[in-house]
């Protein structure tokens, strides 16, 4: 028997192109992962893939039943939606804050599917750059903030975790740094740290990076778009430190260089902030699951987080 948790393994790892990745998207092991795919080829009696080929080719066996799962999951999708609107009896309201300037990237997105899956939802959004959206969420103002840096002192928050990504380095393709795959803290002293106008501990490349090693960059100058920022240090006015997905396209189009924030990088987690008492929300958990599945859709470099935390 074909089951749903077969076709969503084969679709994971047709979207990760890796086992490795697809376990970490599934959470299970690489060796449970593994496991559930022998079992589907022994009961059909033919490979699904090819291993280790490079990128990942599927069979036709396969391919069929990849063809079965864009049919049938979607469908399962829509009737759970369904199902779980039955249950709750009612919408509700989503007031959303952002405190990542480069979020727009994959938010708009993530409404637009998500506005055609629950029309009856309230739906608000507000930039968290010029208020303090945390506390705004613990009085109601608002229901849900992301967020890269939960704060402790608020109680009654619960942090869902969206992805992980890397934080990189991005200088001009002229910059002496250029060649260099990582930078230390000491090599930024006597540059110009060019960041989105926010506070100074909302930025991780001073509160994980810079500040903990006692290093102040020459200057800070500020822009209140990725594409000012980018602009910028191509010209040789500054460096910036962005997403790993965000610099992407810039990469793409060999306009800039990425640097590591060390030599193991700095990498960070965003999370989706909600009050504890909401967490459980059918429409909420649905924005959560569209928000996660759009962004591993479209953004390059990120990575399954698994930390969940309530304070």
């Amino acid at each position: 028997m074909i089951e749903l948790r077969h076709l969503r393994a084969l679709t994971t790892l047709r979207e990760t192109g890796s086992m490795v990745r697809a376990a970490e998207r599934l959470h299970l092991t690489q060796s449970a992962l593994s496991h559930l795919f022998r079992e589907m080829e022994d009961r059909h009696q033919q490979a699904l893939f090819i291993r280790k080929s490079r990128p990942l080719r599927f069979t036709s066996a396969g391919l069929r039943l990849l063809q079965l799962a864009d049919d049938v999951l979607p469908r399962v999708a829509v009737a759970q939606r369904d199902l779980a609107r039955l249950a709750s009896g009612q919408a509700g309201r989503l007031n959303i804050a952002i405190e990542c300037h480069s979020c727009y990237q994959w938010l708009m997105p993530t409404l637009d599917a998500y506005r055609d899956d629950w029309p009856e939802v309230e739906l608000d959004l507000s930039s968290g750059f010029h208020f303090a959206p945390l506390p705004a969420l613990v009085r109601g103002d608002l229901d849900l903030v992301v967020t890269s840096n939960p704060d402790p002192s608020l109680k009654g928050i619960h942090y869902a975790p969206l992805f992980s990504f890397e934080m990189c380095l991005a200088v001009s393709r002229k910059h002496p740094l250029a060649a260099s795959k990582w930078v230390t803290p000491q090599d930024l002293e006597n540059e110009v740290q060019i960041t989105y106008p926010v506070e100074r501990e909302r930025l991780d490349i001073f509160q994980h990076f810079l500040d903990p090693a006692g290093i102040e960059p020459a200057s800070v100058r500020t822009a209140e778009l990725t594409v000012m920022m980018v602009q910028l240090v191509v010209s040789g006015r500054g460096v910036c430190a962005l997403p790993n997905w965000a610099l992407y396209e810039y990469l793409q189009k060999g306009l800039v260089s990425q640097l590591r924030l060390g030599k193991s990088g700095l990498w960070s987690t965003l999370y989706a902030a909600v009050r504890d008492e909401m967490r459980d929300q059918a429409f909420l958990q649905d924005f959560l699951s569209t928000a996660r599945d759009t962004c591993f859709a479209n953004l390059n470099g990120v990575r399954t987080a698994t930390t969940t935390t309530t304070v």
